[in-house]
């Protein structure tokens, strides 16, 4: 059975490509945000990054005009309450995850199934915060959502066979390729990936090399497509920071310790791409 409704809490980087994805595959989303300017901005941006796929032959104007009209933006959280499929979204704060979950339990139908977008938090423990942990699911998206093809799907201890199915079956539909993970901190994606950046940054710290030469050993020595410090910058290094203190804090192994160096940039709100200035400047 398909999703009639599709809802997507948070309207940041990672929630507005969630839904201009699973709006352009047909699904009516709702994308809901308490800051309108937020909305305002994931408007502006998802016709932007589809007015670039028309320029690149990928989409065309119907296809854009269809997508748009899919996409209902709202600051009202009781809006999601008709949704038969909601994915969280917000930053990578467990706190703050759990109050959306309670919240969503409280205001959907028993049928909804929840999934969250977490790239490191246990889908189990995100799950127990709600009274339909058979109908919770990790469903990880890759940055930028529109143009990475993999997805991440992680069952919780306690999500069902029919839960799980109907998900893959609605990433398939997606035109996305699904990995499967077992529910241990930073999946598969994350456990390999933060780790190596965090390297790449105390090897900066170290001296070792510039930021230039960092990523053009991985690029050019290695066939990465991106260096690790020019990605960490297209991810956030508040979100690089998070991850990797997951990991430490879930692990306990001193090999996942957050590199002071990504502390202090964030500290300074030197971001990456998001605030012009990480590891390397941006207009």
């Amino acid at each position: 059975m398909d999703f009639s409704l599709v809802g997507v809490v948070g309207a940041g980087q990672m929630g507005r490509g969630i839904a201009q994805v699973v709006a352009t595959a047909g699904f009516r989303v709702v994308l809901y945000d308490f800051d309108g300017h937020v909305l305002e901005d994931a408007q502006e941006l998802i016709t932007e990054g589809l007015n670039k796929a028309i320029k690149k032959e990928i989409l065309t104007e119907w296809v854009r005009e269809k997508t748009l009209k899919n996409i209902k933006s709202t600051p009202k959280f009781e809006d999601l309450g008709p949704c038969d499929l909601i994915i969280e979204a917000v930053p990578e704060k467990e706190e703050m995850k759990l109050e959306v979950f309670e919240g969503l339990d409280e205001l959907c139908g028993k049928d909804t199934i929840f999934a969250t977008n977490t790239s490191s938090l246990p889908v189990t423990r995100l799950a127990s915060s709600t009274d339909r942990p058979e109908q919770f699911i990790g469903i990880h998206f890759m940055n930028p959502v529109p143009l990475m093809p993999l997805v991440e799907l992680m069952r919780g201890w306690r999500t069902s066979d029919e839960t799980f199915e109907r998900v893959q079956k609605f990433i398939k539909k997606l035109g996305k390729t699904a990995i499967v993970s077992k529910d241990y901190p930073g999946f598969i994606v994350n456990r390999i990936l933060m780790p190596m950046i965090n390297e790449a940054v105390f090897v900066l710290t170290e001296g070792v090399g510039s930021a230039e030469n960092i990523d053009l050993a991985m690029t050019l020595g290695a066939g990465h497509p991106m260096g690790p410090l020019a990605l960490a910058d297209m991810i956030g290094l508040d979100v690089c920071l998070d991850v990797m203190e997951i990991l430490y804090s879930e692990f306990g192994d001193s090999k996942y310790r957050p590199a002071p160096l990504l502390r202090k940039y964030v500290e300074a709100d030197m971001l990456g791409r998001k605030t012009g200035k990480g590891f390397f400047e941006y207009e």
